[in-house]
């Protein structure tokens, strides 16, 4: 049992852990009600093992650490269902899932930094156009520039995006 209630901190990261969690529990279950379920289990362990968590490290890693074993334990619990995979084939999905989280956690944090590069107005019209519910139309009406126009900006901007993030995904790797 907890001594303490979890921080500010933890209980952050643990509300936004909560939809990679479960897509990493649903690549191993297949099936939601069961990835549902896990999910719950491994929150209950989480938030009791919350005092052993360290800040310092990756909150995500730990998390899906946790739900591995979780996992186990439902697999050994439905050991009877007729479809079963082998725990070699769920460690290697687990290990590609963890693999995947981990350079789409890099890509984002490249993707942040190479926004953050950006002239204002190419920032500004990359986050317009991305704003929930709006098209390239609705954005070149609300902008008083032909559509055309704004998907050649856009494209371009996705460009220099996609270029520097490249860029940053590389010299990562080189310095490691």
């Amino acid at each position: 049992m907890v001594d303490q209630l979890p921080n500010e901190d933890f209980v952050r990261l643990f509300t936004q852990a909560q939809r990679s969690l479960y897509l990493y529990i649903l690549s191993q279950v297949g099936n939601t009600d069961a990835a549902e379920e896990v999910l719950q289990e491994t929150n209950l362990v989480i938030w009791s093992k919350s005092n052993q968590f360290e800040p310092e490290t990756n909150f995500n890693a730990w998390t899906r650490q946790i739900a591995t074993y979780e996992i186990l334990k439902h697999r050994q619990r439905y050991k009877r269902d007729k479809l079963r995979f082998s725990d070699e084939f769920i460690k290697a999905v687990a290990e590609a899932a963890e693999h995947r989280t981990a350079t789409q956690e890099l890509r984002e944090a490249a993707l942040k930094t190479c926004l953050e590069k950006l002239e204002d107005k190419d920032r500004d019209l990359i986050e317009e156009r991305y704003q929930p519910g709006m098209s390239g139309k609705e954005l070149a009406s609300s902008l008083g520039r032909p559509a055309n126009s704004v998907y050649q900006s856009l494209g371009r901007i996705r460009r220099v995006l996609l270029d520097c993030i490249e860029r940053t995904l590389a010299s990562a790797e080189m310095g490691t």
